[in-house]
């Protein structure tokens, strides 16, 4: 029987052994995803009330049909002049692992554990109200099914290389993300100028 009590703990690990631990993973898009996210929200939501927060699931486990990593990502908006610190304190009394802070954003994940992930994984992402270009990306990309399946082949591709080195990974995915997003922008410009000319028009 394996003695679990001389695995190493998370925060006295190495990148490089974080890495090997919880490797890139992809899997088929999962029905449950949506699932988990809503009652995560609803969990955030009970712990974050005062703080009026808007909360969604982003990310490609928020996208129907394409493969993904099998870790939810869910952002949270709160006001800019929020007591972060405060915030911080309370997300990891609530057993989640800060993974960065700093004034306007924030990050935590949920699920890691030193035998590896748990069934249920989960990043969130704190943002000041209206830092959320990735829900311009969810929702172009769940609009657009040649995007998604060209970001779906996009991260097949790289796993190849990138399994075992996450920063590479994100990298590698920067510029399409990039792409994705001046696109979703211009379709909103667009659309708000088309809906301006039909009210002078009438």
């Amino acid at each position: 029987m394996e003695n679990h009590s001389n695995k190493k703990a998370l925060e006295d690990m190495t990148l490089e052994e974080l890495w090997r631990l919880f490797p890139i993973v992809l899997t088929p898009h999962r029905k449950q995803w949506k699932k988990w996210a809503k009652e995560e929200i609803n969990d955030l939501s009970v712990i974050l009330s005062e703080y009026s927060p808007i909360i969604n699931h982003i990310g490609s486990t928020a996208i129907p049909d394409i493969m993904s990593k099998p870790i939810i990502d869910i952002l949270v908006e709160i006001a800019p002049d929020t007591d972060w610190q405060r915030i911080k304190a309370e997300m990891e009394a609530a057993g989640y692992i800060c993974m960065s802070s700093s004034d306007t954003r924030m990050s935590f994940n949920k699920g890691y554990t030193p035998e590896g992930y748990a069934k249920k994984v989960f990043h969130i992402h704190f943002h000041a109200f209206g830092d959320n270009d990735e829900i311009l990306f969810r929702d172009h990309l769940n609009n657009d099914p040649t995007a998604s399946r060209e970001y779906e082949a996009l991260k097949t591709n790289l796993l190849i290389r990138y399994k075992n080195d996450r920063d590479g990974y994100t990298e590698a995915k920067s510029g399409f993300i990039k792409r994705i997003i001046g696109d979703a922008r211009k379709k909103d410009d667009s659309r708000e100028f088309e809906k301006e000319n039909a009210s002078v028009i009438r």
